[in-house]
Formats: structure tokens, C-alpha cells, sequence
């Protein structure tokens, strides 16, 4: 089925007890790294939408439990002289996750059929190669035991503008902002269009895109971490390892531990 934005702009408020859901959904995403770790397993979780829709607000609040030596937020900007020298594919490979460990990647690969093709970064024939050069891209992924989760978060033009006032009015939230916003919101048609190709190209059956409705911030955390945690769950064998007779055996000898019936 074809996405159409329009379809996540409700902003329906979360109904439910937003603290203990969180809590909940963070204890899920402790035991789904616990997983990852026992069984060598590796997961990107990939985030792109509007400015200010909401992407640093979910990844705090999903790694707020993880064992940091076993996960990576990779925050994408303008590529380097060094990496613009290569194919653009080549910084992500650089930043690809290893057995047990998972990679966070706050905006992606999908820059190429983004912002570079709307503010002309890559010319017309590097963008339309680049869902092809993706698409294989994600397949090597996902055919090498990478499990890959991507989120979109969309906001109306109206909602994020209030965001942007409010980062404005707060003096320790002003560096979130910059003049860069104001010349992407300035193309939003032209942004608008290039999501739906980009969906259209995209949005395969090894590497489908979840889009979540980001006008209610906590209704829109609450949605991410949920489809996360239940992607991550069918991927990895949710399964805790056996207690090691070794280890258990010193641990008798060292304070009188015995296994619990």
C-alpha cells in the first residue's frame, strides 16, 4: 500500500498512563539488548523525518536503560571533505553495528533522496540511482543477519512551527535550532514530494518503513518504542541464557549462593 503522510496527523493524545507505559516499553528494550548480547544478534533502528518532529525525544527515552557499551547514536549532518571525496553509502558502512551491538542512526542514508536532492547537494541522476543504490544497500543488510527498523515521524507545518517558537522562548533550547530550519520548512512542498518517492521506492518487504504520527509528542514516543520494541522482539530470540554451572559454583564458594528452585 502506497503511505500518504496525511493519514498521521490526528495527533491523538496517549491514551493510557504515559509514565508506566514508558517504564514498561523501557524494561522491554533492557531485555531485547539483554538478547542481542546473549545471541550475537546486530539491529539498526533508523530515524528520519521534519525538524523538530520528535527524533531525539524517542531515542533518549529508548536507550535510557541500554548498557551503553553495547549501543552507538550516530547524529548525521553534512558529510565531511573525506566522506564527500566517496560513495555516499560509504560513512554509514563505517557506522555499522557489530554482533550484540545495536546502532541508532538519528537521520540516514535517506539524505541522498532528501536533502540533497531538494536543496541540490546531488544532482538528478545521483538522487533517482540512490533508491536503487538503497535498496541494495538494505538488502545486504538484512541478508547478513542485520536487523533494520525504520521510523519516520511526520509533523504538520503547524505543530512544528509551535515547536520552533518553543525552542525559540527557551533559552536552553535555542541551539536546537538554526537558520537551516527555516530553509527546509521554506520548501515543505518540494520536501513533501521527494517523501513520496521516496516511500514509493523504499518501502520494501525486507526493509519497510513505519511511519508514526509525531503532532502529540507523547502519544508519538509511546507508538515509536512500541513498534521497536515489538520488531526487535520478533527478530531477536527473546530467550535469557541458562545459568552457568561454573559461575554459579564459584559464586557458592564465594557467599554461599545457591540457585533458586
Amino acid at each position: 500500500m502506497t503511505i500518504s503522510l496525511s493519514d498521521y496527523e490526528a495527533g491523538t493524545k496517549y491514551d493510557g498512563d504515559y509514565g508506566d507505559a514508558l517504564d514498561a516499553l523501557q524494561e522491554r528494550l533492557e531485555r531485547v539488548q539483554a538478547a542481542h548480547i546473549t545471541h550475537g544478534h546486530r539491529s539498526i533502528i533508523m530515524f528520519e523525518g521534519w525538524d523538530a518532529a520528535g527524533k531525539g525525544g524517542v531515542i533518549k527515552r529508548m536507550t535510557a536503560l541500554l548498557d551503553p557499551r553495547y549501543f552507538e547514536v550516530w547524529p548525521i549532518s553534512a558529510p565531511t571533505d573525506e566522506e564527500s571525496a566517496r560513495h555516499f553509502l560509504w560513512r554509514f558502512w563505517k557506522r555499522l553495528p557489530g554482533n550484540r551491538e545495536i546502532s541508532i542512526f538519528d537521520r540516514s542514508w535517506y539524505g541522498r533522496v532528501l536533502v540533497e536532492r531538494v536543496e541540490g547537494f546531488a544532482s538528478e541522476a545521483e538522487w533517482r540511482k540512490g533508491y536503487d543504490e538503497i535498496n541494495e544497500f538494505e538488502a545486504q543488510l538484512t541478508g547478513s543477519r542485520t536487523n533494520l527498523v525504520k521510523i519516520f515521524l511526520h509533523l504538520t507545518q503547524e505543530e512544528q512551527d509551535k515547536r520552533f517558537a518553543d525552542r525559540l522562548d527557551d533559552p536552553w533550547k535555542r541551539w536546537k535550532t538554526g537558520t537551516e530550519d527555516y530553509r527546509n520548512r521554506a520548501k515543505r512542498k518540494e520536501y513533501l514530494a521527494a517523501m513520496t518517492d521516496m516511500f514509493q521506492q523504499t518501502d520494501t518487504r525486507w526493509a519497510p518503513w513505519k511511519v508514526i504520527d509525531g503532532n502529540n509528542k507523547k502519544a508519538g514516543r509511546i507508538a515509536a518504542l512500541t513498534y521497536i520494541a515489538e520488531a526487535l522482539e520478533r527478530a531477536v530470540p527473546m530467550i535469557p541464557p541458562d545459568l552457568d554451572p561454573a559461575v554459579a559454583k564459584l559464586a557458592g564458594k564465594a557467599f554461599g549462593y545457591k540457585p533458586k528452585a
